[in-house]
């Protein structure tokens, strides 16, 4: 059993999109969601702390390990996909090369499409005042990022060939994740084509629809509160 302590966000639906293939491939893999509500402060609780020390979600607590030890706590998306894939045998290939190409592109979801795009909508979409350095710098990042993943996918059916894998279900769940600040995708034809077919599979439906479950507020407009909490500008829980 997989406790998943997660919220509907980008980073979130990463995780989620995992565990629901892992449900439909069979893996056997169970996984109860453990909600953080970011928005009321959850992530700064101490329980929390003591499985995701970086107060951000989401986080996995796998109550069997493959060692047969304790229960073991995982933080950060990346590493937790790179878990589940290693304890599973799924959506990761152990060729070398075949292996090493979703791992780069696993990593540079992790450090450049993520960080920049959520940049870009902190200043679109969530900063209290408009700073049009900081609007054109991210945008102009993003925009970057989505010509690498376009070209990257020029030929390919999936970010590493034919198979979906951990670097498409990171990846995904940033491209198109600001529907108040939306970025023109008309220029990138092979991010279309390959956001569409993932939208399709009955697993991203299954791990979307699991979003709105948690969250009935999801895509309201954040509160001043929230906002206060979410960036680190009001007292924290504990």
């Amino acid at each position: 059993m997989i406790d998943l302590h997660y919220w509907p966000t980008p980073n979130g639906h990463k995780i989620t999109l995992m565990l629901e293939e892992l449900a439909e491939a069979g893996a056997g893999l169970e996984y109860a969601v453990r909600p953080v509500n970011i928005g009321q402060g959850d992530q700064f609780r101490a329980e929390f702390l003591t499985i995701s020390p970086n107060n951000k979600m989401p986080a996995i607590v796998d109550h069997a390990p493959a060692d047969g030890g304790a229960p073991l706590s995982v933080f950060e998306s990346g590493a937790i996909l790179l878990y589940l894939a290693e304890k599973t045998g799924r959506f990761l290939p152990t060729g070398l090369r075949e292996r090493t190409v979703v791992l780069e592109w696993l990593f540079w979801q992790v450090a450049g499409l993520g960080p920049m795009t959520g940049q870009y909508g902190h200043f679109h979409v969530y900063a209290p005042e408009q700073i049009d350095y900081a609007k054109k710098r991210y945008a102009g990042e993003a925009n970057r990022l989505l010509g690498v993943l376009d070209h990257r996918l020029a030929g390919r059916t999936f970010i590493a060939g034919d198979g979906y894998s951990i670097a498409d279900m990171a990846a995904y769940p940033w491209v198109g994740a600001y529907d108040s600040a939306p970025i023109d995708l008309s220029p990138y034809p092979e991010v279309r084509r390959w956001q569409a077919a993932i939208a399709a599979r009955p697993a991203t439906q299954r791990a979307y629809a699991l979003a709105r479950q948690v969250n009935p507020d999801l895509g309201k407009p954040m509160g001043e509160e929230q906002k206060r909490v979410l960036f680190g500008t009001a007292p924290r829980r504990t």
